[in-house]
């Protein structure tokens, strides 16, 4: 026998239901609030009943008597945390990130996306690793299926960006982004201009356009993502999160991402997104979140913690504490990355005082960096620095000490010069040399005779060799 007050046996029982809730806005108060439902994308509902939360009474989010709507991102049956909830576990099943905190952060960029005309700031996420292999180009295969109209800038010229960014800006998305910022970025001045102050709100870049060639400013608000080998510059990895990728364990394993299943399942995360904060742009320009840092930090992590908050649950305390992890790990990174840029800089300088060697000991080179007064290598650690402290500190660049034959026939371990080349080329490229220019006699002064040459003069013929004749 059927339930008289289920929703199949309403009409005729004459149950009069509440309005279906929306995801981040609890229940509107009339149904003409809601948003127009999507059409189905590779099985994804778009019903909204069919994805309430089973267990939870259909009237508990209605409004208290005589009170406001209170708004809990996930409204009456937390589907807004329910919603991210599926979101990182789906992208977890195709990518192995780093830590807990990284995968939170990822989901709640990916959803921030969706609000982009609603921030003020426009976090980029940095997605950088030691070497290929890590994952990176996975991740931006799914961010593409899930992120607010993405749009990949490999092949796009700077131009086009210029002009899709507007008051709905895309999501940029930048794999081997070594090409824009590394030595081999050539003419990618305006994409890397743009990245960098695409960050806030109200940054146009100008520009000579149109055939009048009047000045014109386009905007650059956009959220982005780029990833690539190596850290990226200060100016991107000062306002992005950064996800730093590592090659997945033996053990660690993830469904492959194919497109005849995995398109489907992440378009309809997609979907369930854009219902869910598409509607409350509005809302979330005046938001104002309780922020655990402060500063540049505070802007970039500000969408991640306002989605937190509208979804509710454990995701305000999780993406906090995302935000306090990440940001302290930065900060012990940077002390790290500046300390090897300084070592880099010292070795090269070793080097150069030994002439021509192409290899050094390694105890003669730790012997000269720690003598140097003014340098932290004698106070490095406990004891100073050591062979296993140094091997440390420059295994990021790929340079390792190896067995070497000296000019006695003794075998050491050793650096070789060569080894230092690439990575002196891009952490501390070596100031450019002045170019010598040719002297340009003065004019003489106006009513003194010129002065004498001073010298020896030449002896000869002319047209004989110039100089005087050697003595025997």
């Amino acid at each position: 026998m059927k339930d008289p007050t289920s929703p199949a046996t309403s009409k005729a029982s004459g149950v009069a239901w509440p309005p279906i809730a929306i995801p981040g806005q609890g229940l509107p108060r009339n149904r003409e609030e809601r948003t127009e439902p999507r059409p189905e994308t590779g099985g994804a509902t778009s019903d909204a009943p069919n994805r309430s939360t089973p267990g939870l009474p259909d009237s508990a989010g209605d409004p208290a008597p005589g009170g406001s709507e209170t708004q809990d991102g996930g409204g009456a049956a937390g589907e807004g945390s329910a919603l991210l909830d599926d979101l990182r576990t789906a992208i977890g099943r195709y990518v192995v990130l780093p830590s807990d905190e990284a995968l939170t952060a990822v989901t709640l960029w990916v959803a921030a996306s969706h609000i982009q005309p609603g921030l003020q700031h426009a976090p980029r996420l940095a997605v950088v690793g030691p070497t290929k292999g890590c994952g990176k180009s996975r991740l931006l295969d799914v961010l593409y299926e899930t992120v607010h109209q993405p749009m990949m800038t490999v092949n796009t010229s700077p131009a086009v960006v210029f002009r899709v960014i507007g008051k709905n800006p895309p999501t940029l998305l930048v794999d081997e982004a070594d090409t824009i910022f590394g030595p081999k970025a050539g003419d990618k001045e305006d994409l890397r201009g743009l990245l960098n102050a695409g960050h806030q709100r109200n940054r146009p870049a100008w520009r000579i356009s149109g055939p009048e060639h009047k000045p014109t400013a386009f905007p650059t608000f956009a959220m982005a993502a780029l990833a690539g080998i190596g850290d990226l510059p200060d100016t991107i990895m000062d306002r992005a999160i950064v996800i730093r990728m590592q090659k997945r364990k033996p053990g660690e394993r993830i469904t492959p991402f194919r497109s005849r299943y995995s398109v489907p399942e992440l378009h309809a995360l997609r979907d369930r997104l854009a219902d869910w904060l598409v509607p409350l742009r509005g809302t979330v320009a005046g938001s104002v979140p309780k922020m655990p840092v402060e500063d540049r930090a505070a802007d970039t992590w500000e969408p991640l913690v306002i989605v937190a908050d509208l979804a509710g649950g454990q995701w305000p305390a999780r993406a906090r504490a995302a935000c306090l992890s990440m940001t302290r790990s930065e900060v012990v990174q940077d002390e790290q990355t500046t300390l090897k840029t300084r070592l880099l800089r010292d070795i090269r300088r070793v080097f150069d005082q030994e002439g021509g060697r192409e290899a050094l000991r390694s105890q003669d080179l730790l012997a000269v960096l720690i003598q140097d007064a003014e340098a932290p290598w004698a106070e490095y650690g406990t004891k100073g620095l050591n062979a296993y402290h140094l091997a440390n500190l420059l295994r990021d660049f790929g340079i390792s000490p190896a067995n070497y034959r000296f000019e006695n026939g003794r075998q050491a371990k050793a650096y070789a010069r060569n080894q230092f080349l690439d990575a002196w080329a891009r952490y501390c490229p070596a100031p450019a040399a002045s170019v010598p220019t040719a002297e340009v006699p003065a004019r003489p002064t106006r009513g003194k005779p010129p002065a004498p040459p001073c010298g020896t003069l030449p002896t000869g013929p002319p047209g004989g060799p110039a100089g005087p004749r050697p003595t025997r």
